[in-house]
């Protein structure tokens, strides 16, 4: 529960996140805090499922107008609700592996940009036709999570975080568009 004209404190980065009201299903209007200054979310409990097509949608064209350079999250999370530490928390979405930070005591939950991406399946790992492709064409990329170089010849995950390779699927970022515009 959101206590009214109180600004949500990133997790992230202890700057003010900026709220927006969106569509849910059924009728239904959340209240979505963002930071774009560490590119994460904060969902309360189940807001993310609730989100409505075109809100998912409104969420990504926000990320993309307020593009901040985004910096390491603080290693230590705490709930900006209740200042209890975060847990780590893995999820998956079909193939896909993300996670995200979940407070212990059900308040919500902060995800990064790019996990929200491959939460809604998004972002996939590529086939291995796709990376073969890819090696092929390029030799270094930067890393969609840390922005670290990612030496394709060697590597199909970042040296510096982690993260694994991904692949952003335009086809089902078009086909939630269209479906939403209708």
């Amino acid at each position: 529960m959101r206590l009214a004209g109180v600004a949500m404190i990133c997790p992230g980065c202890a700057r003010e996140m900026t709220t927006m009201t969106l569509a849910g299903r059924l009728g239904t209007k959340l209240d979505v805090d963002v930071c774009t200054a560490c590119r994460v979310f904060w969902f309360d409990e189940f807001e993310s499922l609730r989100l409505a097509p075109g809100s998912i949608l409104k969420l990504l064209e926000f990320m993309a107008d307020h593009a901040e350079p985004g910096g390491p999250l603080a290693r230590a999370l705490a709930c900006p609700r209740c200042l209890t530490p975060l847990g780590l928390t893995h999820d998956r979405q079909n193939a896909t592996r993300f996670e995200y930070w979940r407070c212990e005591q059900d308040h919500g939950r902060l995800i990064t940009f790019l996990n929200f991406l491959r939460e809604k399946d998004f972002v996939r790992p590529p086939s291995a036709r796709q990376l073969a492709e890819l090696r092929a064409n390029v030799q270094t990329i930067n890393c969609s999570n840390c922005g670290g170089p990612i030496d394709l010849a060697t590597d199909s995950a970042c040296p510096h975080c982690g993260s694994p390779l991904t692949i952003l699927d335009v086809r089902k970022m078009v086909g939630d568009w269209l479906k939403n515009a209708k």
